[in-house]
């Protein structure tokens, strides 16, 4: 799930997910200042109860290995804040790309249907700051890597979502129980 900023991407995971009985939230965003906690809450709040949230702001790997058999449906949201998170605290961009796959390996050993939600950054104007492009281009070998492996891809415009990826003959990235 693919998309520029505030496009609709989340609701449209959501939506995705489907309606299993077990399904978790694992959100990447930390509130670091009052907007981003008054987001946050907004979000949790839309989806309600059904949702069991993880706050998840670096350690996805060990959080799929650890607790994502216990959900029939996963939604991560999302890829750019985890990148941001982990930029933040001076991982390293060989190092980054390796913590993909092993969160791409461990998303495969869940048996729940998995939405990755992630923003497209490079459809905008070149950055002007030499890390702002740096950021950019990392996110979008992150996002290249992780539809690769995706039995779907989607792009949400506006609100809706376009199918850029078919399932049929692809390697599986999440698996629908």
């Amino acid at each position: 799930m693919v998309g520029g900023a505030s496009s609709g991407k989340s609701e449209v995971g959501l939506s995705l997910a489907g309606r299993a009985t077990t399904r978790a939230f694992v959100a990447t965003g930390q509130p670091l200042d009052d907007e981003m906690a008054e987001r946050i809450r907004r979000h949790r709040q839309s989806r309600g109860p059904v949702w069991d949230t993880a706050e998840v702001p670096v350690d996805l790997e060990q959080w799929f290995r650890a607790r994502g058999r216990l959900y029939r449906a996963i939604v991560l949201d999302c890829l750019t804040l985890w990148l941001s998170n982990l930029s933040e605290r001076g991982v390293s961009d060989t190092r980054v790309l390796e913590l993909v796959d092993e969160l791409i390996r461990a998303i495969r050993t869940v048996p729940a249907r998995v939405v990755v939600v992630t923003n497209e950054l490079g459809m905008g104007l070149v950055p002007l700051e030499a890390s702002a492009r740096r950021f950019r281009d990392l996110a979008g070998q992150i996002n290249q890597r992780v539809a690769q492996e995706a039995d779907e891809v989607y792009a949400v415009l506006s609100g809706l979502p376009v199918r850029i990826k078919p399932q049929r003959g692809m390697r599986s990235l999440s698996r629908v129980p």
